[in-house]
């Protein structure tokens, strides 16, 4: 059974990050605005691109399954990088500067965290066994 959870985490992780990757790429997504102001000292558009083209490679790798751990760090220190927002532009994320009250923007920063969860399970999960290996003691796996 969890075999089978990590394949469907890793499956919708990596399809969020396509998903999201690919409006950023068309310069689509309803943040474009909220990224560029976070980092005001690069391209607008070279940004969104950048971050997009980020995002779909790490889909990918995640759909892929090949070094797990490794692109799931990736992927968890993106999205760390999210809390930016929090810091750079206050009055974006929280109503009349109370940080218990969040705006849409504030909303959609703080939900990353299930997200940055879920990049820590499939970075400790049990690695998958391929048919034919011996655990320690010389059994099928």
């Amino acid at each position: 059974m969890i075999a089978r959870a990590v394949t469907l985490l890793r499956g919708s992780l990596g399809l969020v990050f396509v998903w999201f990757g690919a409006l950023k790429v068309a310069d689509v997504t309803p943040v474009a605005d909220l990224v560029a102001r976070t980092v005001p000292w690069l391209d607008r558009d070279l940004l969104l691109v950048a971050l997009g083209s980020a995002e779909i490679a790490l889909g990918a790798a995640l759909w892929l399954g090949r070094w797990l751990r490794w692109v799931a760090g990736v992927a968890l220190v993106h999205l760390l990088g999210t809390f930016l927002v929090l810091v750079v532009q206050p009055q974006a994320a929280f109503q009349a500067g109370n940080p218990l009250l969040l705006t849409a923007e504030g909303e959609f920063v703080v939900k990353n965290l299930v997200l940055i969860t879920a990049c820590l399970v499939l970075m400790t999960a049990p690695r998958s066994r391929q048919p034919g290996h011996l655990t320690a003691d010389g059994t099928p796996a």
